[in-house]
């Protein structure tokens, strides 16, 4: 891969092909509508705006068209934005495609399954072990291709299921530490917490919301596909309630979207699996961009914070 948009400095001519994750319509302060446009290749996103925007670039500059643009980049209020000078959209003569552009999980998705299967392998409760089969076998696909977000955290391709084994070997070194922690209960949480954002998300591409995703959320629809899958299993008994109760709590907080707080111990550190994982993703991404003795972004979900990076980190 060439240069791709994170690599450009402030200040900086751009010309580049770059896929629109996402567009959306404004109206300026002089009555005239413009595009806020999502832009990303594989080193990341950034944000552009289009002003002026006609009905004709409304239908061109979709989410999921790719487009050739040359710009500045910019800061703007503590953040990069590209500023357009030149867009058009891209014909079968660019040579470029949807793939070049998709940033995707450091590990493989053979690696991926390689390990998930190790884990459930490992588990030694035979009714735990069953459902979580069941529903990775249901949703193996979906779930090692769709991103854990669309925004904040693993909000790439294969994102979902690379925040999971991520997740999974932080269990297996907090398990090691606190023997009388649940290992086939917390695995099992930890692979399943999620599997609900398969039908709560779109897909990997210019993600967005189902209806399902919008009107239920994946907390319901995992507690629905747990109570199937033991129905279907002939499982009944208390596991099937502890994996229920797992997911719906693993938000931890009710203002965090939890219907219901942590009750059970694995649950608990589930929760702070989770958080953990997510917040080093945010962490990590948006430091990446920065140079030593310099600040990141302001990170919402981190309170808005902006992290320095120390100069003697390489």
């Amino acid at each position: 891969m060439g240069k791709g948009i994170l690599d450009y400095e402030v200040g900086e001519q751009v010309e580049l092909f770059l896929l629109i994750k996402n567009s959306t319509k404004g109206i300026a302060s002089n009555g005239k509508p413009f595009l806020t446009l999502i832009l990303q290749d594989q080193s990341g996103e950034i944000e552009a705006k289009l002003w002026d925007a006609s009905e004709e670039d409304i239908k061109n500059y979709a989410p999921q068209n790719i487009v050739k643009i040359l710009g500045d980049l910019q800061n703007y209020r503590g953040k990069s934005q590209l500023k357009i000078r030149q867009i058009r959209k891209t014909g079968p003569t660019d040579g470029v495609k949807l793939d070049d552009f998709l940033e995707t999980a450091p590990l493989s998705q053979e690696e991926m399954v390689s390990k998930l299967t190790q884990y459930i392998f490992e588990m030694r409760n035979p009714n735990i072990q069953r459902i979580t089969r069941h529903l990775i076998k249901k949703h193996q696909k979906a779930f090692l291709e769709y991103p854990a977000a669309t925004k904040n955290h693993h909000e790439f391709v294969s994102g979902l299921a690379y925040h999971v084994v991520s997740m999974l070997d932080l269990a297996k070194a907090i398990a090691s530490l606190y023997p009388s922690l649940d290992k086939d209960l917390l695995y099992a949480g930890v692979i399943l917490h999620d599997m609900g954002k398969v039908m709560e998300l779109s897909g990997p591409v210019s993600t967005v919301y189902t209806i399902e995703g919008n009107l239920l959320g994946h907390i319901t629809i995992m507690i629905t596909e747990i109570g199937k899958a033991a129905e279907e299993l002939g499982i009944s008994g208390e596991e099937v309630l502890i994996l229920q109760h797992l997911v719906l709590s693993h938000h931890g907080k009710a203002e965090w979207g939890s219907p219901k707080p942590p009750l059970i111990k694995e649950a608990e550190i589930l929760h702070y699996i989770d958080n953990l994982d997510a917040k080093m993703n945010m962490l990590d991404r948006a430091l990446e961009r920065v140079k030593p003795g310099e600040y990141s972004e302001r990170i919402f979900a981190l309170d808005n914070r902006s992290f320095y990076k120390p100069v003697f980190h390489k």
